[in-house]
């Protein structure tokens, strides 16, 4: 009786063994798949903290873009009214078509066949 006792304990004891090795490969997997959970929003961080960044500076850029166009434009303060513009552009249109009409009279179209001459 005693044997058969040894017996069905050792069987116990081989189940028991088998059941903590797979509850060991078990929690090996748990563990490896847990550290490349972790690795991955690691690398998440990074690139999201990376995305931030450029954000941040196409922000602040757009921001002091929006800034020099509006003093260019003379809407912020310091810039250029836009009457100033205005007159800036009417000022050289005249002054285009003032050199226009000296260089006209300084050198006269010549006829591209030449005239007969008038007799006396």
């Amino acid at each position: 009786m005693s044997s058969s006792r040894d017996r069905v304990e050792d069987t116990y004891e081989t189940q028991n063994d088998q059941r903590l090795d797979d509850l060991h490969t078990k929690l090996r997997t748990l563990r490896s798949v847990t550290t490349d959970i972790y690795d991955d929003v690691e690398r998440q961080n990074s690139t999201l903290d990376a995305t931030r960044n450029t954000f941040n500076s196409f922000g602040s850029s757009l921001a002091q873009s929006s800034r020099r166009a509006s003093q260019a434009f003379g809407i912020g303060k310091g810039g250029v009214k836009s009457w100033r513009n205005i007159g800036y552009c009417i000022v050289t249109i005249m002054a285009l078509w003032m050199v226009w009409k000296i260089m006209w009279w300084w050198y006269p179209a010549t006829p591209s066949s030449p005239s007969a001459p008038v007799p006396p």
